[in-house]
């Protein structure tokens, strides 16, 4: 049985391929910065080669090399990547193996080395894990982590020798109508002893029109050498999938949303329908709550426990505690204290801060404003730069009037104030604490605790 426990990673490093312009995605932005969960695509493969421990990572950068540098380094700070990274430049797009030959110099210092793809998000930590142990236990020079697939067309095909053997990876352009009918595909992913993965990159011929080097040939040339090369079959065939195209980005972020959502789901919130449900991947979801179809929930949005989420919500940098109920809304940088309720139908704008219990009812808009326990906003007003304190109930078509063409104005609404409906609070202006603002209104100077102000023409009736 093999052991589940692999070496120290002291004498490992992990080199990631990050060069590639990726054209078949049409796009100036390089191919592993194209967002996916929220994150750029190369997140997924430097948390993992952080989670196996390495001495160090390296990252191959070279079509806009600088972009991705400064991309790498900022995920590193903001995610926690604890182990030291390295950026080699591919001078020349000359090929897989032209990229791990740029990186002969940081590979020497490792007895081992892990090589990963920037472009294939969907591998696993236990698959990379079992990549490198089976390397460990079976003491060949090189391992490559292989999957099954019904459908293994644009993969090369692993061609092993009677006993089990990998006797080399047969491109799908060169491969034998017998080649082809073989189903177990190489992943991109390998683990290498570095002497021999050294002396075999000498040996590595440019093929094709572009005179590319591939990492592929270096199988034979450590087989001709006396080297043994091994495969791990992943259990998980769709890891593999790597992204050369927006179609095939589309289906990987649908393979992230899928095992994220899960993820919720095994900790105890409710997704009502996976399918029509998208999270990214820093969103965090307290136990409980109840996530409603057609919701999206971006960036560093959390959600507290035993809320109510959705239908038809977008929620994008928003914090929201615990028994809130949020339908058709969309909630952006802003905070929601307990128990509070919006919509349907509320806009919830940066800065802003509701609650505890307060209420934003449909149609309604709130932008850099405060508004306070148990206050409410039911229906058609929009509340900008105004601070709302306690009990407050502002009718229906309220509206606080806070720019005046250059500057915005602040608003102030006293505890226990009432605003009639279809008021004009026209700011800067002060409701004092329990005043009440008659229907109609347009207020242009401060109200005084527990007055009634009203601001309107006498209505007139005439034959």
């Amino acid at each position: 049985m093999m052991n589940t426990q692999r070496k120290g990673g002291k004498n490992m490093g992990v080199l990631i391929l990050a060069a590639g312009q990726g054209t078949r995605m049409e796009s100036a932005l390089p191919k592993v910065l194209h967002p996916m969960g929220g994150k750029p695509m190369i997140f997924y493969t430097l948390r993992l080669a952080n989670a196996l421990k390495p001495a160090a990572i390296g990252v191959v950068v070279g079509h806009e090399a600088e972009k991705v540098k400064a991309a790498v380094s900022a995920l590193a700070k903001e995610t926690g990547i604890t182990r030291p990274i390295q950026f080699i430049v591919q001078k020349a797009m000359l090929g897989s193996g032209n990229a791990v030959l740029e990186s002969v110099p940081f590979l020497k210092k490792f007895k081992t080395a892990v090589v990963l793809c920037g472009d294939t998000p969907l591998l696993t930590y236990e698959s990379i894990y079992g990549l490198a142990l089976s390397h460990e236990e079976q003491k060949g020079q090189a391992t490559l982590l292989t999957a099954k697939l019904a459908n293994p067309k644009g993969y090369g095909r692993i061609v092993r020798s009677p006993m089990g053997e990998v006797l080399r990876i047969v491109e799908e352009s060169v491969g034998s109508p017998k080649e082809l009918a073989l189903n177990e595909v190489n992943s991109g992913a390998y683990c290498f002893e570095v002497e021999p993965l050294l002396l075999g990159l000498k040996d590595i011929s440019p093929k094709g029109p572009k005179k590319e080097q591939f990492l592929t040939d270096i199988m034979e040339l450590v087989r001709s050498k006396g080297g043994k090369i091994n495969a791990y079959l992943s259990p998980n065939p769709e890891e593999i999938l790597g992204v050369n195209s927006r179609v095939q980005l589309a289906a990987s972020e649908r393979v992230i949303n899928r095992r994220m959502l899960e993820r919720f789901m095994l900790s105890g919130v409710t997704v009502c329908d996976p399918g029509s449900t998208h999270i990214d991947a820093d969103v965090e979801i307290g136990q409980d709550t109840v996530i409603q179809p057609f919701t999206v929930m971006r960036g560093k949005t959390k959600i507290g426990r035993q809320c109510r989420v959705g239908p038809f919500c977008y929620l994008e940098d928003a914090q929201v505690g615990n028994e809130c109920e949020v339908r058709s809304s969309q909630l952006v940088s802003c905070r929601v204290l307990e128990k509070c309720a919006i919509g349907p139908f509320a806009n919830i704008r940066p800065d802003s801060v509701l609650g505890p219990r307060a209420k934003v009812g449909n149609f309604s808009e709130v932008k850099n404003s405060r508004v306070g326990f148990g206050s409410k906003v039911p229906h058609l007003s929009y509340i900008g730069d105004t601070e709302i304190i306690e009990d407050v109930n502002v009718g229906a078509g309220t509206i606080t009037c806070n720019y005046d063409g250059k500057t915005k104005h602040k608003t102030t609404i006293g505890a226990k104030a009432f605003i009639g409906s279809n008021v004009n609070l026209v700011a800067p202006v002060k409701v004092g604490r329990g005043a009440k603002i008659g229907a109609g209104s347009t207020i242009t100077e401060d109200v005084p605790d527990g007055n009634l102000a009203i601001a309107r023409a006498r209505q007139v009736n005439k034959a």
